[in-house]
């Protein structure tokens, strides 16, 4: 009889503990499977994040729209070669993930700013950040050989 009243306070408890996640799992789900990762990378910049700011970015992705999730993707990609490691093997495999989801692999202001709400908690430096966005799409814009050409040159 114990037993199953110790089985039953098991089951609510597993189940209980499923509906309380279940809008972050759900979250971290669309990322890592859009990004093709495993889910410590996301859980972590969540955790990281602290409680507001992580709901606000859980909010952020469960809105099921693409640029959401490019976005997302761009504040994970910031978290990682800003924050973690900025060494070149860090971006080499954060772009390459990017890339390998077919996203856009340069940062924006608009990314910048994102990021920096996000990750408020921890105070990144504004100015660092800005400095290092346009470090890195100096760095790689020019190496990607882009094949993009104007049709309208400009006139003056």
């Amino acid at each position: 009889m114990i037993w199953l009243m110790l089985l039953t306070l098991v089951v609510v408890f597993i189940i209980g503990f499923r509906v309380l996640n279940s809008r972050p799992r759900r979250a971290v789900k669309a990322l890592t499977r859009r990004l093709n990762l495993d889910p410590v990378y996301v859980e972590s910049l969540i955790s990281l994040m602290g409680k507001s700011a992580g709901e606000e970015f859980v909010d952020y992705l469960t809105v099921e729209n693409e640029s959401h999730l490019a976005n997302a993707a761009s504040v994970l990609f910031i978290y990682q070669v800003f924050i973690v490691d900025e060494s070149d093997e860090s971006i080499a495999f954060w772009r390459g993930v990017l890339r390998k989801a077919y996203l856009p692999t340069e940062i924006s202001a608009e990314h910048v700013r994102l990021a920096l709400n996000f990750l408020r908690d921890i105070e990144p430096d504004a100015q660092e950040m800005h400095d290092f966005r346009l470090r890195y799409n100096a760095r790689f814009s020019a190496a990607d050989g882009s094949n993009v050409v104007s049709l309208f040159p400009t006139l003056h």
